[in-house]
């Protein structure tokens, strides 16, 4: 009877064994750390090297900064749009283009607004020559980055119908043209690099519900492509 009762009594020092056991765990997982960190440092820094370049765009090696990545697509090529845009923010603030060009950035990439009324008269696809001179200095300052360019020509919806034009449609689309070809032929920008597209009435930024709404939607939009985007686009031969 007695012998029962002393089996029957709780094992207070039980959690001794639980406590071995992690320190013991604890110690295989530094020795591993270790073994690691001495034997395979170079993949040890290939692997971080990577990791860094995927989910930050920098490179690290051991923990020390190694610089900006040259990989498609990453922060450098980000940190040299917003270059670029700081540039053709101060062109713009000192040409007095404000209200007429601007910039912004969004997933594509770099945007550049001009307005119709600074290139184009009314219903018309021929740049104002005294205006072509915006159109070249903006080029110039996209000339040398690797970047695709896409140029999209927008109008509103009142209905165009004359002897050029049979819709806003081929409007928008032969404005897009027209300023590619200046690009191409007058800045030197290679005709791989660049597309004109069209998009007529159809992609509007503001209702067309009065004559101020129907001017801004009246634009040609350069937009610089970020890098990561040019696995997309077709490849020469």
């Amino acid at each position: 009877m007695r012998r029962l009762e002393d089996e029957s009594k709780p094992n207070h020092e039980r959690w001794l064994l639980t406590y071995s056991d992690m320190i013991t765990l604890l110690l295989i997982f530094f020795i591993v750390m270790y073994t690691m960190s001495t034997l395979n440092a170079a993949k040890f820094a290939q692997l971080a090297g990577s990791l860094s370049k995927t989910f930050t765009g920098t490179n690290y090696i051991l923990g020390k900064y190694s610089g900006k990545s040259v990989v498609p697509g990453n922060a450098e090529n980000k940190d040299n749009l917003g270059e670029v845009q700081a540039q053709l923010q101060a062109f713009i603030k000192e040409s007095n283009l404000q209200g007429m060009v601007s910039t912004y950035r969004d997933e594509r990439g770099l945007v550049v607004s001009l307005q119709d009324t600074l290139l184009f008269d009314l219903g018309s696809a021929d740049v104002h020559p005294e205006e072509k001179e915006v159109l070249i200095k903006i080029g110039k300052m996209l000339k040398n980055l690797p970047n695709y360019i896409r140029v999209e020509g927008f109008t509103d919806d009142l209905p165009i119908h004359n002897q050029k034009f049979d819709s806003n449609w081929e409007l928008s689309v032969i404005r897009a043209t027209t300023v590619v070809k200046i690009l191409v032929n007058e800045v030197g920008i290679e005709p791989q690099r660049i597309s004109a597209v069209g998009y007529g009435e159809y992609r509007p930024i503001v209702p067309n519900d009065s004559e101020e709404h129907r001017r801004l939607n009246r634009r040609v939009d350069i937009v610089i492509m970020n890098t990561e985007y040019n696995k997309w686009e077709p490849k020469t031969q």
